[in-house]
């Protein structure tokens, strides 16, 4: 008998999902909550400097075309320290991991603020690398979700953590008039005082993950597999993508959606203050992008579990060629420039929420810290590289160009999720 393509827990022999036992519920309950608080506080630290990076960036700089280079210094750490959080998780925890990435954060936040006092450029490249440890966290936090999620209620749990994000994502950019505040109390650089912020929120985070998860989450599960932790997993991220076909469809439209967000979203405050926008209102355009990226991640969540997870990666990637076709067309008016914004976090949100729960479901829980690791390095090394390139592409065509050059990422993925489609899967055992 042959399954629907777009099921959302397709049963191979490499993927047979994990069944919760009653016992692990009341367990679950409480990891998702844990979650969340660890989420809100990542959220703070990460929102409160997601667009001064960019500012601080042009300003130590001197140029605007160097300012692609805070989005892609904080992909590039988040890239560097996926693969060894997930190592770490499937060893030690994923209390151990997530309050290890949380702390890397923390450093990254007091580092900036130095390297702006001594008027470094490079040293701000390395605090917003330690800084892209806190997206790192995130991005693993909502696969703790799934590891005693029962099969149908996957994505939903997976969502509401990717949710829980927003309050403090939203909170964040919305800091810096405060920040400035205080930071002049304190006697710190311009544009520094919402590191303080980030700092206090991230010191924050560990504490809630190195108390809240015990037991354990992953190592819950792995024991329920019987599965010794300190002998690894049984395969590396790139072998499982080049042997399974979900897991390399999946892993694909996570990174090249992400690549296309970070590109507009980095550079959108550079263009906005280009174009006479005040600090303040930069601020609230983020905030309604990061909105966009996790308010409604629950409802793309249900709507994985109840029609599948391909039609709702479809629907994302529909919304980001909305996006793109608006900075496209009407790059230059701070109306169109918000609603672009908007349009992109929810096409961000629809393709990584489903794409995760296919990455959850691609494998047994033997090897998917080894399959999520490889996931969030594929994903923010694609942002990086998409940060890097934005900057470059807006100071050549400007942002109504960089809009239709990303247009081609979407494009591969509408065509190579109509060509998977049409191809047989394996029968259910």
């Amino acid at each position: 008998m042959s399954t629907n393509p777009d099921a959302p827990a397709p049963v191979t022999p490499e993927a047979s999902p994990v069944p919760t036992p009653a016992d692990h519920t009341p367990l679950q309950r409480t990891v998702v909550r844990v979650l969340i608080a660890g989420q809100i506080l990542g959220g703070i630290g990460m929102g409160a400097t997601l667009s001064l990076g960019a500012l601080l960036a042009a300003q130590l700089s001197g140029s605007s075309a160097w300012s692609g280079m805070a989005a892609t210094m904080s992909t590039l750490g988040a890239a560097l320290v996926a693969v060894p959080l997930a190592r770490l998780a499937q060893r030690r925890g994923r209390n151990r991991s997530l309050a290890t990435g949380s702390l890397i954060a923390g450093s990254g936040a007091v580092l900036a603020i130095t390297s702006v006092a001594v008027d470094v450029f490079p040293l701000l490249l390395l605090a917003l690398m330690l800084l892209g440890a806190g997206s790192a966290t995130n991005l693993q936090a909502r696969f703790a979700a799934t590891d005693l999620a029962s099969t149908r209620f996957r994505a939903r749990d997976l969502s509401i953590v990717v949710w829980s994000t927003t309050i403090g994502a939203v909170l964040g950019p919305n800091l810096f008039g405060p920040g400035e505040v205080v930071g002049e109390a304190l006697g710190l650089p311009p544009l520094t005082g919402a590191f303080a912020f980030s700092l206090i929120a991230t010191l924050g985070a560990a504490v809630v993950y190195t108390v809240g998860l015990r037991p354990d989450p992953l190592l819950t599960a792995l024991a329920a597999r019987e599965v010794d932790p300190s002998g690894g997993t049984r395969r590396g991220g790139l072998a499982i993508v080049r042997a399974n076909p979900q897991a390399r469809f999946a892993v694909a439209v996570i990174a090249l959606s992400h690549a296309t967000m970070v590109a507009l979203m980095s550079m959108a405050p550079v263009h906005l203050r280009d174009h006479g926008a005040t600090l303040t209102l930069v601020g609230l355009t983020i905030s309604l992008h990061v909105a966009g990226m996790y308010a409604l991640s629950p409802v793309f969540g249900w709507l994985a579990d109840r029609l599948g997870r391909m039609p709702v990666i479809l629907l994302g990637q529909g919304l980001l060629l909305a996006s793109l076709a608006i900075f496209w067309l009407a790059g230059e008016s701070q109306t169109a420039m918000t609603v672009g914004l908007i349009l992109l976090g929810l096409g961000w949100s629809a393709s990584v929420v489903a794409a995760s729960a296919l990455i959850a479901e691609a494998v047994d829980v033997h090897d998917r810290a080894a399959l999520q690791g490889f996931s969030d390095l594929s994903m923010n090394g694609a942002g990086a590289l998409g940060g890097a390139l934005a900057g470059l592409i807006l100071s050549a065509i400007g942002y109504s160009g960089l809009g239709l050059v990303t247009m081609v990422l979407a494009v591969v993925i509408v065509v190579w999720s109509a060509a998977r489609g049409t191809t047989p899967r394996p029968a259910v055992r």
